[in-house]
Order: structure tokens, then sequence, then C-alpha cells
């Protein structure tokens, strides 16, 4: 019997009539939303094979009904959505690859729940959004192993044809060389959707990179010392680092200890001498070679009287005086 008071969307939708989103959009209004609520859980929980892909990308897994009503709120291709935390007020945003997901799960790439700070089995709110094409994105490596890649550019771009969107905030992970990365969103143009939203499939993208973490930048040390002017004129050069590790100052010929030691030297040469005549030597005593020790008595090195001392420099040092 037919109750005009009775509605059910799900006859009205199925049934070859209007839609809900159509009729409010005849009357002038927006369109409904996708609102759901899902348990989540990793990618790596999903039965059947494991999809490195998925789970370092930003595309989530749903169940077939979620298609269905989607189909049925004209939620067209491609279809992005809002995933929200309602208990963290913690939002980002995820396109999705498949409709196989048992009913009343949703699977999420590992990063994705890490920034909802979500626990397995958690409930999720996803709702359906529209976002801007982006045409700038700044990225931040979260290790300075993003360096060492030789071409990033090339990376960067495989590794965006597993994401529909980002949002600023994001700290999202890509596989490459059988090694895990962690990049960050720092900013995002246009900015005008919720959190700074973006979407990055087939458009083209302006990619900037601020210095990874861990980035310090070199310091140049230089090996000369700029000279200081003298108050009666002149200049003062202060002894670098090659003077310094060679000791220069004791070697140098004006220095107090280089005199020193050509007078040690020298008074051996004015001392007087010794008569060769006339006295008797003591007769040597036989003595037990040590074994190991030379029995030959050390020669004595006869440096330059007088004049600069000789320079020796360690191999593979030059010195400019």
């Amino acid at each position: 019997m037919f109750n005009p008071g009775y509605y059910n969307e799900e006859d009205m939708l199925g049934g070859g009539m209007l839609s809900h989103s159509l009729l409010h959009r005849a009357a002038g209004g927006a369109p409904r939303r996708f609102d759901e609520y899902y348990r989540c859980y990793p990618v790596v929980m999903l039965p059947g094979p494991e999809r490195e892909n998925v789970n370092h990308g930003g595309k989530v897994m749903m169940p077939p009904s979620a298609l269905d009503k989607l189909t049925r709120l004209h939620i067209t291709y491609p279809m992005m959505f809002e995933l929200r935390n309602g208990a963290a007020d913690k939002f980002t945003h995820a396109g999705v690859l498949e409709f196989i997901a048992e009913e009343g799960k949703i699977y999420l790439p590992y990063w994705m729940m890490q920034i909802l700070s979500l626990d397995p089995g958690d409930l999720v709110q996803i709702l359906s959004t529209e976002l801007p094409y982006g045409n700038f994105i700044k990225l931040q490596a979260q290790s300075m192993s993003f360096t060492e890649i030789s071409d990033p550019k090339a990376v960067l771009e495989n590794a965006f044809r597993n994401f529909s969107c980002l949002t600023t905030g994001d700290v999202f992970t890509f596989s490459y060389n059988d090694q895990i990365y962690e990049m960050a969103v720092q900013e995002t143009k246009p900015s005008t959707a919720k959190g700074g939203a973006i979407g990055v499939l087939e458009t083209d993208i302006e990619v900037d990179f601020a210095p990874p973490v861990g980035y310090e930048e070199s310091k140049k040390v230089s090996g000369t010392s700029t000279p200081k002017s003298l108050p009666g004129g002149g200049m003062l050069h202060n002894a670098g680092t090659m003077a310094q590790a060679i000791n220069y100052a004791s070697i140098a010929p004006q220095s107090n200890t280089a005199v020193a030691g050509a007078k040690a030297v020298s008074s051996n040469f004015l001392s007087g001498g010794h008569k060769l005549k006339g006295s008797k030597a003591p007769t040597p005593k036989a003595s037990t070679p040590v074994a190991g020790a030379s029995t030959n008595p050390p020669q004595p090195s006869r440096p330059r009287m007088n004049g600069p001392q000789p320079l020796r420099l360690p191999p593979g040092k030059l010195f400019f005086g």
C-alpha cells in the first residue's frame, strides 16, 4: 500500500528515479558527499599477495559497497577522499585503488595511519571531496640517503604514480632499490583546499626541495691568514697551520732553541784538545756482546755551526715561507 509519508532513499536511488544529489542540484543545493565510517587496517594485513606499491603510495582499499554508493552519488573519477580521525583531530587525503576490502573495513598505507594516529581496528571517517590540481610542491627528505639517488626527478615521477593527492604536513614513503625513503610535504600551490591538499594526477607540478633532515652546510677553512697592520707601519703575518704543523718556531734561524743548539755544537770544537802522546790509555776490558745491540759507538751528528737550520718537512707537505 502506498504511504505518502514514507521515504526510502535506497528505493529512490535504485528505482530509476532522480538521485538525491540531483534533486539537491535542481533545487540549487550542494550535492551530497560520500560520508562513511570504516574500521581501518594497514595494507600489509590485506588478504592476498603483498602489495608494496600500495603500502608506499597514497591510495586506499575500500569495500564493494562503497563503489555502489559512490556510483549512485555520481562521484566521478578521479575519486578523492578526506580521511579524518575525529578523536585526534587529524586529517589527510587519499585516492582509492580498488574496491576489494571486506565490508566495513578499509586498508590504508602504514604512513597514512601514522599521520592520522590510528591503530588497527580504529574507526576512520571517509568523505568524498574535490581538490584542485597542483602546480607546485615543496618536499623535504627525512634522511641524507635521498641525496645519494642519482636521478631524484625520475624516481619521484615514478613514485607519484601511486598517489592521487597530497596534503601539506604529510610524511609519505616510497620504495626505491629495496630502500624506503620518507618525504615530507612542506608547501603546496594552490593552497585553496583544506590543509593545502592538491591533486597530483595527470598534471605538471614544479617540485622544489628543502635541505634534507640532518644536512649541514660545509664550512670552508682557509689555509691563509689575513695580515694585520702594525702601529708603526708594516704588516704582521700570523703563523699558518703549516708552520704550526712542522713546529717552524723551534727551527727558525732566529729562534732561541736553534741558537742554543748551534752554540752547544760549536763548543765541542772550541774546547781544548786531548794529547795523543805522553799518556797511556787504559787497556779496554773485554765485554760480552749483548744480543740485538750494536758494538759500534754512536756517531755524533755534526749539524751546521751557523746559519739557518735545515727545514725538514713531513712527506707530502710544502711550506711557503
